[in-house]
């Protein structure tokens, strides 16, 4: 990448918090108007990237350089460059959503004429045009979060940056954040979005970091980290629900790790995921494994791998346990 087209540029980042490393050592870049999400579980360290980007936290080594101005040499300017939508919902309940754009149309000295009709661009990207007199207080928790995306882009920033910008939405609104976040890279806006959903991240980004205890495991287009792994994976599902469904998932990844076309297992509930070379070669070798240890299975099903066996890959463990340790 040519170093004019890096909207942000992470050198040799560092940030400890007493004895807790939270970032070692990272590196990385961001192209302009794309959409460059970072991944990993709670804990990784995506959050204190996001505070440092935006001159929340100062680093303890590093440079980070946000389009064409450091963070630490000119943080005022940065925060005029950077759209900021946290995890956590920052709408006042007492405010309506015009007075909200106001606000923030304020903070950055926008004319009347502007802030007018900026406040119209914005709300009609997020779908909330007709909100405009409504106090916040009143509105769904999906549509306090469209609020603030609208918040962030009021001044039509050329990077937003999105913390968990789908936590705890449904699924409908949801998708509908993942319309906005599109459209804005159709509009040329260049997005850094931390997120912890594998689908979000395969669904939105055309580059992925994945973050793991401070460190980047690998960078790359999701669709070639998964095509790089060369194996495929069968997700075996266990039936009914009693107390021995433990143990008989421990018996049956125990029978399958035996075979030589398997490459590695993980375990989710009562689910047992093989990885192998080929689904058409091993399907049948492991259908023979596992007809002969009584255990009720309700189904068998074969996939390509996706951004949870690459997590795996590099990292050595799976996301879903680093999830439940972290959370």
């Amino acid at each position: 990448m040519d170093m004019s087209d890096a909207v942000i540029r992470i050198e040799k980042l560092k940030k400890k918090y007493g004895p807790i490393i939270a970032l070692d050592d990272i590196s990385l870049e961001v192209e302009k108007g794309k959409i460059f999400g970072l991944l990993g579980p709670n804990g990784a360290g995506k959050t204190t990237t996001v505070k440092i980007l935006t001159t929340l936290v100062r680093p303890d080594e590093g440079k980070v350089v946000v389009a064409g101005t450091d963070v630490l040499g000119d943080p005022v300017r940065v925060r005029s460059l950077i759209g900021y939508v946290p995890q956590e919902l920052t709408v006042d309940p007492y405010l309506t959503v015009q007075e909200h754009l106001n606000y923030y149309a304020d903070l950055y000295h926008l004319s009347a004429a502007v802030k007018d009709s900026r406040a119209r661009e914005v709300l009609g990207l997020v779908g909330l045009a007709g909100y405009e007199n409504r106090r916040a207080r009143y509105l769904s928790g999906g549509t306090k979060k469209k609020l603030d995306l609208a918040c962030g882009l009021i001044h039509r920033p050329p990077l937003i940056i999105l913390d968990e910008p789908s936590l705890g939405l449904d699924v409908q609104v949801r998708r509908d954040v993942w319309s906005y976040i599109l459209r804005l890279k159709d509009q040329g806006t260049t997005v850094f979005l931390c997120t912890n959903y594998m689908d979000e991240a395969e669904r939105l980004c055309d580059i992925v970091s994945i973050i793991d205890h401070g460190k980047i495991a690998v960078t790359g287009a999701p669709g070639a980290l998964r095509s790089q792994l060369r194996k495929d994976v069968i997700s075996v599902e266990i039936a009914g629900a009693n107390e021995h469904q433990g143990k008989e998932l421990e018996t049956l990844e125990k029978a399958v790790s035996q075979l030589a076309i398997v490459q590695g297992t993980t375990k989710d509930g009562v689910q047992l995921k093989i990885y192998v070379e080929s689904n058409e070669t091993a399907l049948p070798q492991i259908l023979q494994s596992t007809s002969s240890l009584s255990i009720p299975i309700r189904s068998i099903t074969y996939s390509r791998p996706g951004l949870d066996e690459v997590f795996l890959h590099y990292t050595g463990h799976p996301f879903a346990e680093e999830r439940e340790r972290d959370a």
